[in-house]
C-alpha cells in the first residue's frame, strides 16, 4: 500500500473515532432530555389526560368495563415500556438487552468490513490503472 494510502487510511479511521466520540457524547445527553421530558409532570398530566379521554371514547363507543380498563391499561404500559427502554438506554448506551456483547461486536465486524470494501475497492482500482 503506498503511503498516500496508508495515511488516508489513518485519517479516516481517525474521523470514523471523532465521529464516535461525539456520538457517544451527544446520545446520552439527548436519552437524558427526552427522559426527562417524558417523566416531567406535565407529560404525566397529559399521560392522564390521554389515558382519560382513551378510556371515556371506548365506554362511550359500547365497551364493556372490564376491557376498557384491560385496554386503557395497556395503552398505558406503552408509555411506562417506552420509558423504562429509554431508561435503560441512558444507562447502558446505544444497545440494550442481554446480547449487548454480541451486538456491540457485530457492529465493530461490520465497521471494519465496510473499511476493508472501502481500501480493497481503491487498491483494485490503483492495480488496475
Amino acid at each position: 500500500m503506498s503511503e498516500e494510502k496508508e495515511r488516508k487510511k489513518k485519517e479516516d479511521v481517525e474521523e470514523l473515532k471523532e465521529v464516535l466520540g461525539v456520538v457517544s457524547k451527544e446520545i446520552p445527553t439527548l436519552i437524558k432530555g427526552i427522559i426527562s421530558s417524558v417523566f416531567s409532570e406535565e407529560a404525566g398530566k397529559h399521560m392522564g389526560k390521554a389515558a382519560a379521554a382513551f378510556y371515556k371514547q371506548l365506554k362511550e363507543a359500547g365497551m364493556p368495563e372490564e376491557t376498557a380498563v384491560k385496554m386503557t391499561e395497556n395503552y398505558i404500559s406503552v408509555f411506562t415500556n417506552l420509558g423504562d427502554l429509554l431508561k435503560n438506554v441512558g444507562k447502558k448506551g446505544i444497545v440494550v438487552g442481554a446480547k449487548d456483547k454480541d451486538i456491540g461486536e457485530e457492529i465493530s465486524k461490520k465497521i471494519k468490513q465496510k473499511l476493508a470494501e472501502k481500501y480493497g475497492e481503491e487498491e483494485k482500482e490503483e492495480d488496475e490503472d
